[in-house]
């Protein structure tokens, strides 16, 4: 089987740097760790005491990892970061001390649910600022803060925003600046206090050091800086983190020299996906290897081959091929032969596919 193998020891470290970071600035944060699909034994790596100490709270979007970290450790804060379904309120309640909503008729079902277990249980309510996935219409936020801020067993404690997810709308300053008038509005409006703005993420990162972000955004919410060091805005290293923690790695189970281009009728019964062809496909051969997982388990458009002189060829449900070329090294030896394995540098997806595949062993280094 392919292999992920995972370094906590350079998330500790990133997680380590980032709260330094954020704390000179006076910003509290959530480590989202929904990368990790609620796996016990990485949980149990990661969220150490004297690491969950620096954190506001660990952000989830699904309740099998809300649960799982609450078994681990029932003193952690938690967070829903994602509208709950009605359905699920009882669990919500149960397994996360806050939650992001954008229904004020759940927020209303949240209270009930609350008042049943005897909870207070807080919410940060999101507003709608041009990312048209979740959030409050910016028109109707006086109303419905109106509705929901002086429920018996519901606290609000800030408003936030959800930029660069679906269509990747960047978190400017002044989309941050909006958030910290609809603040400013809310409180003098009912005189009542909103702790947070939950404005910032691993996108908005950069922009603290270009001086782009208000001092009102007081809360971010963390996951791909922390876990693969960089930031989405730019694909970038952000502030020395480390970039090496995670590593796929995939064993060969085949290797022959093959010719390059496929030999007969081609028809739409294929189920896998293929390189598109180039000039360069004749009827010469190549070495081609073929590895051990597929689509099923990734997306090979999320992996970087660490070998810079092999590319990929095709992939189906369970096996992808990648073109070795003449498959020599420098002392014009064969490279790669079957039993060896190659490496591969995943993304963000990539590892959250391979957390989630039962096909994909998970080995902490």
């Amino acid at each position: 089987m392919a292999e992920l193998i995972v370094k906590p020891n350079n998330i500790i470290r990133n997680i380590e740097k980032l709260d330094s970071y954020l704390k000179k600035r006076e910003i509290q944060w959530s480590l989202v760790s929904k990368v990790l699909s609620g796996d016990e034994e990485f949980l149990k790596k990661i969220l150490r005491e004297d690491v969950v100490q620096r954190l506001h709270s660990i952000g989830e979007s699904r309740l099998s990892s809300l649960k799982n970290i609450k078994k681990i450790n029932p003193n952690i804060s938690t967070i829903y970061i994602k509208p709950p379904a009605k359905q699920l309120a009882p669990h919500i309640v149960e397994c996360a001390d806050i939650s992001v909503n954008t229904s004020a008729e759940t927020i209303e079902i949240l209270n009930k649910e609350a008042k049943k277990q005897k909870k207070i249980h807080k919410v940060i309510i999101f507003i709608e600022l041009g990312e048209l996935r979740e959030g409050v219409l910016r028109e109707n936020i006086v109303a419905f803060y109106k509705r929901v801020f002086n429920l018996s067993n519901i606290e609000i404690i800030g408003i936030g925003s959800n930029l660069g997810c679906m269509y990747g709308i960047e978190p400017t300053y002044d989309k941050l600046v909006q958030l910290s008038l609809f603040k400013q509005l809310l409180e003098e409006t009912f005189d009542k206090k909103i702790d947070l703005i939950s404005g910032g993420s691993s996108i908005t990162l950069p922009l603290i050091k270009r001086n782009l972000v208000p001092a009102s955004i007081n809360h971010f919410r963390i996951g791909e800086a922390a876990f693969f060091g960089t930031s989405p805005l730019d694909d970038k290293r952000f502030n020395n983190l480390s970039t090496d923690t995670f590593t796929l790695q995939a064993n060969i189970i085949e290797m022959e020299e093959k010719w390059s281009v496929p030999d007969g009728v081609i028809g739409d019964g294929n189920i896998g996906h293929t390189a598109e062809p180039t000039a360069e496909d004749d009827t010469s051969k190549t070495y081609r290897a073929i590895l051990d997982f597929g689509l099923l388990d990734v997306d090979v458009n999320d992996l970087k081959v660490k070998d810079p002189n092999v590319n990929f060829i095709g992939t189906t449900s369970d096996m992808t091929v990648y073109d070795l070329g003449q498959n020599l090294n420098s002392k014009l030896k064969h490279k790669y032969q079957v039993g060896n394995r190659m490496f591969f540098k995943p993304n963000y997806m990539a590892v959250a596919r391979c957390m989630n595949s039962k096909f994909v062993d998970l080995s902490i280094k």
